[in-house]
């Protein structure tokens, strides 16, 4: 009885230590949106726009790898780089003409 209440004990811990985990990757992801629209709307730097857009696509990859961790599940799904794909388009389609002028 005792090994089932440790694994079920374990398997808890598991799980908060990935919601902590993906919550504490909240707060850069808000940070890299603030910094996105503040490269493109003060003064248009690409670099910047490039640097945090990365930044923010790592952060977002990593957040769900912290949320199937603690649901015990492996990462390995193409679906998850392909959800970044929309927000990447739209940058791309707002520094294009910086980019080919």
């Amino acid at each position: 009885m005792a090994g089932v209440q440790d694994g079920a004990t374990q398997e808890r811990f598991r799980a908060l230590v990935g919601v902590v985990a993906a919550s504490a990757l909240a707060y850069p992801l808000v940070l890299c949106a603030v910094q996105i629209g503040l490269a493109q709307l003060l003064r248009v730097d690409v670099g910047a726009v490039v640097l945090w857009l990365l930044a923010a696509v790592a952060c977002s990859v990593a957040l769900v790898g912290a949320v199937r961790w603690g649901a015990a599940r492996r990462v390995r799904s193409p679906w998850l780089l392909l959800g970044v794909l929309p927000p990447l388009v739209y940058e791309l389609w707002l520094v294009w003409p910086l980019l080919t002028g």
